[in-house]
C-alpha cells in the first residue's frame, strides 16, 4: 500500500485523543460509547496503524467461530501438524495460538500487533506436548493474557494464522480477546457448522465484518454428507439476503477427525481449497494489495460513522456536566449572596446574641459576645448550605445523569 506519512500522523492522534475519551457519567448510550471506543483501540493499535507502518508484513488470517465450531481442527489441518488443542472440552482455545513461517517469526515475535498480549514460544526444535498446550500458553507473566507463537515450515511465507477464543465462550475474558483478536486480522475467516449456521452471535460478526468491508470468508464445517448440498444452498441464501452473497464460502463435511479421533488432522483434501484461497492472498501480490487494502481502507472509512457518534456521547457528557455543576453554581451563588444581605441587615445579632450585645459590658464577657456571635453566623452558614444543597437535589433529580447521584450537600459529612 502506498501509506503516505501524514495518514499515519493523523491516525496516531485520533488514537491518544480516543483513549483520552472518558464518560463517567451514567447517561444513556455512555455504555455502547465505551464499547465503541474499546473497538476503536483494539482496531487502531492491534491492526490499522501496525499494518500501516508495515505493509509488507505477513497477512493475518483470524480463525473465528463459536463453540464447538472446529476452529482449532480447522487450524491444525491447515498447518498440518497440531498446534492447538482440540477436543470434546469446551471452550478448548483458553490462549490465542498464531502459526507463521520461520523466517516470519520476528514480525509477531515484539508488539507489532497485539502489544497488549505476553508472547510464549517454545525454544526452536523442541515440540510440545499436545496435552499441555494451553497450559503452556496460559502461563503469562503475572497472570497477563497470552499469545502462544509457533512456526511452521508447512506453511507459506507472509502467511500467518491465529486461532482465537470462542465468540460466544462462557468465559467474558474470553469473548472481549476474540473481539480484539478478530478486530487484528487482514482476512476474517468466521467458522460455524450445520447446526449453528443461524446462531446470532456468529452473524452479529459477519455484518460487523461487511460493516468495516473487511476481507471475510467463511467456512462451513462439520456438515453431514447426507444434507451438504441443501445446508449449503440455506447458508447461501442467509448470506445473500444479508449483503454477503460475495464472499467465498468453503464446506467441510463431517469426518470421523472433526471430532478429535486419531491425528486430529482433517485430511488435505478437506481444507486444501481453503489453504488454496489464503496461500493466494499471501503470495499473489495483487490479491495480496486487493485484500490488505480493501481492509485497512474499510476500517478507516467506518471511521466517518463511528467517530461522530463517539463525539456525540462525550459531547453529552460535557453538557450533563455542565449543567450539574452550572446549578451547583447557581444555588451556592444565590445563597451567598442572600447570606451578603442579610449579614448587612444585622441578621447575626438575634436569639441569644442580641441578648449578649445588648447585656455587654455588664452582663456578658467579650468571650460570651463571641461565641454568641460565632454561633449565630454558624447557623444561618448552615441554613444557607442546607437550601442550596435542597435546590441542587432538586435540579439534579431532572437530569438523566444527575438522578442517579446521591447528592450529599456540603452540609453532610
Amino acid at each position: 500500500m502506498d501509506v503516505r506519512p501524514q495518514l499515519i500522523d493523523a491516525l496516531s492522534a485520533l488514537r491518544d485523543r480516543v483513549a483520552a475519551v472518558r464518560l463517567p457519567l451514567p447517561l444513556p448510550g455512555a455504555e455502547r460509547a465505551w464499547q465503541t471506543r474499546v473497538e476503536l483501540l483494539a482496531q487502531l493499535d492491534d491492526y490499522l496503524l501496525p499494518r500501516l507502518k508495515d505493509p509488507e508484513a505477513p497477512l493475518l488470517a483470524v480463525i473465528g467461530g463459536s463453540t464447538g465450531a472446529g476452529k482449532s481442527t480447522l487450524v491444525n489441518s491447515l498447518v498440518g501438524c497440531r498446534v492447538s488443542e482440540a477436543g470434546v472440552l469446551r471452550p478448548t482455545t483458553r490462549t490465542p495460538v498464531l502459526v507463521c513461517h520461520p523466517d516470519d517469526h520476528h514480525w509477531f515475535a515484539g508488539v507489532r500487533v497485539l502489544p497488549q498480549l505476553t508472547r510464549i514460544w517454545l525454544p526452536p526444535g523442541q515440540t510440545p506436548d499436545p496435552d499441555g498446550l494451553d497450559d503452556l500458553a496460559a502461563r503469562g507473566e503475572d497472570g497477563e493474557a497470552a499469545l502462544r507463537v509457533e512456526t511452521a515450515l508447512s506453511l507459506p511465507r507472509g502467511l500467518a494464522i491465529l486461532d482465537a477464543p470462542d465468540i460466544d465462550s462462557l468465559v467474558v475474558r474470553n469473548r472481549v480477546l476474540a473481539a480484539e483478536l478478530i478486530c487484528a486480522a487482514d482476512v476474517w475467516v468466521m467458522v460455524t457448522t450445520a447446526s449453528r449456521y443461524a446462531d446470532a452471535v456468529p452473524w452479529h460478526l459477519l455484518r460487523t465484518a461487511k460493516e468495516y468491508d473487511a476481507a471475510l470468508v467463511t467456512v462451513l464445517d462439520r456438515v453431514p454428507h447426507q444434507v451438504i448440498a441443501e445446508v449449503s444452498r440455506q447458508y447461501a441464501a442467509l448470506l445473500t439476503r444479508s449483503g454477503l452473497g460475495d464472499v467465498p464460502r468453503f464446506t467441510i463435511p463431517e469426518l470421523p477427525e472433526s471430532t478429535g479421533g486419531g491425528s486430529g488432522l482433517l485430511p488435505a483434501s478437506a481444507v486444501a481449497p481453503l489453504r488454496a484461497w489464503l496461500a493466494h492472498r499471501a503470495q499473489d501480490p495483487a490479491a495480496r494489495q486487493q485484500t490488505v487494502g480493501r481492509t485497512a481502507s474499510g476500517v478507516i472509512e467506518s471511521l466517518n460513522v463511528r467517530m461522530p457518534a463517539l463525539a456525540s456521547a462525550v459531547a453529552a457528557q460535557y453538557a450533563a456536566s455542565v449543567r450539574l455543576t452550572a446549578a451547583v453554581d447557581e444555588a451556592y451563588g444565590k445563597e451567598a449572596a442572600r447570606i451578603r444581605r442579610r449579614l448587612k441587615n444585622g441578621a447575626v445579632l438575634s436569639g441569644d446574641a442580641r441578648t449578649r450585645w445588648r447585656g455587654h459590658p455588664l452582663y456578658s464577657s467579650p468571650e460570651e459576645l463571641l461565641e454568641a456571635l460565632v454561633d449565630s453566623l454558624v447557623a444561618l452558614l448552615q441554613c444557607s448550605v442546607s437550601a442550596a444543597d435542597e435546590q441542587i437535589r432538586t435540579h439534579w433529580r431532572r437530569e438523566p445523569a444527575g438522578a442517579l447521584f446521591r447528592f450529599e450537600g456540603a452540609g453532610r459529612e
